[in-house]
């Protein structure tokens, strides 16, 4: 698990390469996925049909992959996918880091936008979810960062907590439709924000939307077994070298 999850850049790798593995692994695996999605859609090997999520389609004729490739597509190899997956990357990555070294957080934090946005979709009419799940971690980030100044495209400067609603005016200006499901992301982003930033700080440190034990145990056990295999030997190596210096006649 520990090897599945860990960095894996190396020296004299290529510069693309090298920025693929220093990504933090959820990050890596998701940008990764959603390439490589729209890249078998493009080769017509495989059918955006196959790929929405539907109530029906999961629960009823148990096609459960389209749990997860609804997150993936968003949409042909264009420039909107380039904009999408930088997007995705980049704010996916920053809350990944400022979570700590283990995924566990952060992987909390995506199964639990995962399971909000899939609840929320059959009530809004949306059967493709990755920009909404992106549209909910850049809220986030936004919220936690709120004195970071942007640019958007060179043109317009602005602090950290309008970035949201600059991306949904973008929408709307390119696609002259409401972003509904940025807004669904938005929504889920801000309830994580406030239980997670706000909340604790009302009830005594509480967070009721911190991952459970098992969860923590899922993502950590690897590197815990390392640390309580290596732990003893490399305490008693430590001992006897230094019964050994000690042991030393002075040169």
């Amino acid at each position: 698990m520990a090897a599945f999850w860990g960095n894996g850049a190396q020296p004299g790798q290529f510069p693309l390469e090298q920025w693929f593995y220093e990504m933090p692994p959820c990050t890596r695996w998701w940008t990764a996925a959603t390439v490589v999605t729209s890249v078998l859609v493009q080769c017509n090997m495989l059918n955006p049909l196959q790929l929405f999520y539907s109530f029906r389609a999961v629960y009823v004729k148990s096609q459960y992959w389209r749990l997860i490739t609804t997150f993936l597509y968003f949409g042909p190899l264009n420039l909107d996918l380039l904009f999408h997956v930088f997007f995705l990357q980049r704010y996916s990555r920053l809350l990944e880091e400022s979570s700590g070294r283990s995924p566990a957080d952060f992987s909390w934090l995506l199964f639990y936008a995962m399971t909000s946005l899939l609840v929320l979709s059959p009530f809004l009419s949306l059967p493709f979810l990755g920009t909404a799940l992106s549209s909910s971690l850049v809220y986030i980030w936004s919220r936690r960062n709120p004195d970071t100044r942007l640019s958007f495209l060179g043109l317009l400067v602005f602090t950290a907590p309008y970035l949201p609603w600059v991306l949904m005016a973008f929408s709307l200006v390119v696609h002259g439709i409401v972003p509904k499901d940025e807004i669904c992301g938005v929504v889920v982003g801000h309830v994580w924000y406030f239980f997670s930033d706000v909340y604790p700080s009302l009830h005594g440190g509480h967070r009721p939307l911190d991952p459970p034990g098992w969860w923590r145990r899922l993502f950590e056990w690897g590197a815990r077994d390392d640390t309580v295999r290596d732990g003893p030997d490399t305490q008693a190596a430590n001992i006897n070298r230094e019964f050994a210096a000690a042991a030393a006649p002075e040169v």
